[in-house]
């Protein structure tokens, strides 16, 4: 895709974007496999419009567009940002599209929501920073894990001081991809890291310093030669930045028998909280100074829907995919309704835009979460060789 607009628009961008509140942001979604998803979301938030959507297939687009009552539709996403009644896109595209999207996007004075990672090179994702720096646009990555209920649990004890001092993070992304299409055979694993990254640095809104990974096993050898990678797990340790805490995070895409798990675990001083092994069991909180038998407890979590809008709480409960229709994308079935996070990216991004919420994460957050996993891929090939993080990568 060549750019849209030439330097001199690019400049008149910035100085009309750095950045005013948007009263009723115009979303355009891109890319409706999961994406659609977020449809009746944007439409029934109050201070939100559902402006436009975009898929190159024009058959399936009109079909989603039908059912949803969308008007305005393009298969060229180039048009999308040419359109200057849209402020905004939520991309859900492909994993190499991402950064490219991104960046014509916020070239075009859009602000920008997309689902993870952020982009795959650490070339893309300084690039995607310095943009928001220089228009003053907003960017967020729209990382699940952080806004699942499991999550939003943990957070909100850590929060009240409940966990006491913070002194281990863990988190775990495993998950069988045979059958997925196109790019994911032979995917290294920490390439798609996010989902146990971002738990650890999100609780307490850290960032990582440098990491160390090691691989282990391998995937079957007709995968090798798709990214020149054999590792079936990839295992990362996480130094955080102006901290004396790390974390441990490991991942695996194929060959390894596990039933999809996303997990998260903590470890402070007064509490601990570990995410269910099996899905759909209760969370395990472990107080400490009881009796040893007394220790661990049971405890079933929590739904966060009183933390949205009346008209969209009823959406971290169900949505598009998980209807008597069947839960047709792989994204549901494999990913237990992301832990009703969902509605909760909605809020968070539009509340950006309207200049009255925090937006997590941001550009030079993501940009940290993710080249935590492109970085530790590149430790794991040099055995486990500590790599840091670049500077522009950390906010403080």
């Amino acid at each position: 895709m060549g750019p849209i607009y030439n330097f001199d628009s690019f400049l008149n961008i910035r100085e009309s974007s750095m950045s005013s509140s948007i009263k009723s942001p115009r979303i355009a979604i891109v890319g409706l496999g999961f994406g659609a998803e977020f449809i009746p979301i944007y439409q029934r938030h109050a201070d939100a419009q559902m402006a436009a959507i975009c898929q190159r297939t024009e058959s399936s687009l009109n079909e989603i567009g039908d059912r949803f009552g969308v008007e305005k539709r393009y298969t060229d996403y180039n048009e999308v940002l040419k359109d200057p009644d849209i402020d905004a896109v939520h991309i859900n595209s492909p994993i190499p599209n991402h950064a490219e999207q991104t960046i014509a996007a916020l070239k075009a004075g859009k602000h920008v929501a997309c689902t993870v990672p952020m982009a795959t090179s650490e070339e893309d994702c300084k690039t995607i920073v310095d943009l928001c720096n220089e228009t003053g646009l907003h960017y967020m990555m729209m990382e699940t894990v952080v806004y699942a209920r499991e999550f939003l649990y943990m957070k909100e004890l850590y929060d009240n001081g409940e966990l006491g001092k913070l002194q281990f993070l863990k988190a775990s992304h495993q998950q069988d991809m045979d059958g997925w299409p196109g790019y994911w055979p032979g995917l290294p694993p920490m390439h798609y890291a996010t989902h146990c990254v971002g738990p650890v640095l999100g609780l307490g809104r850290n960032e990582a310093e440098y990491v160390s990974c090691f691989p282990s096993g391998t995937i079957r050898e007709e995968m090798h030669d798709c990214y020149g990678s054999p590792f079936a797990v990839e295992t990362t340790h996480i130094k955080f930045h102006n901290s004396d805490l790390s974390a441990q995070v490991y991942r695996s895409l194929f060959d390894v028998a596990r039933q999809y798990r996303e997990s998260f675990e903590v470890y402070g001083s007064k509490k601990a909280v570990e995410w269910p092994l099996i899905e759909n069991n209760p969370l395990v909180v472990h107080t400490a100074k009881k009796p040893e038998l007394e220790i661990p407890e049971e405890v079933e979590c929590p739904d966060y829907g009183h933390l949205l809008p009346d008209e969209i709480a009823p959406f971290t409960q169900g949505g598009v995919y998980s209807g008597e229709e069947g839960e047709e994308h792989l994204s549901f079935t494999q990913g237990a309704g992301h832990g009703g996070s969902h509605p909760h990216l909605v809020h968070q991004f539009i509340e950006l835009l309207r200049g009255e919420g925090e937006g997590y994460p941001n550009a030079v957050q993501s940009a940290n979460i993710t080249l935590c996993g492109i970085l530790a891929h590149e430790s794991a090939q040099k055995g486990g060789e500590l790599v840091r993080l670049p500077d522009w990568s950390l906010s403080s």
